[in-house]
């Protein structure tokens, strides 16, 4: 897995590539903690990230708790029909903001 950033003025875009999962979930939360930190709104670009584990989403709602309690902006956006999925079945379309 990899992980980028995009910092722009008023926001950041943060892209994945390929798996989110027990072996990279850490990595991925750390750098999106440290993004999140950073900027008002941060966007996490899913095109090219395959799948993700329950560690992925635990990586997600640490960042999604994270941005309500400080009144800031997470939109993943780009997912792919495996992520939907796996949001649609555990309920993160719910909890997340997906575009």
């Amino acid at each position: 897995m990899n992980v980028s950033v995009e910092k722009k003025e008023d926001e950041a875009v943060l892209s994945a590539q390929g798996r989110i999962d027990t072996y990279t979930a850490e990595e991925f939360e750390k750098k999106l903690m440290e993004v999140l930190k950073e900027q008002e709104c941060v966007r996490v670009d899913f095109t090219e990230v395959e799948f993700i584990s329950s560690a992925g989403l635990r990586a997600l709602l640490n960042g999604q708790k994270y941005v309500d309690e400080e009144e800031k902006e997470m939109i993943i956006f780009n997912i792919n029909e495996v992520v939907e999925s796996v949001f649609t079945s555990t309920g993160f379309m719910n909890v997340l903001t997906v575009e």
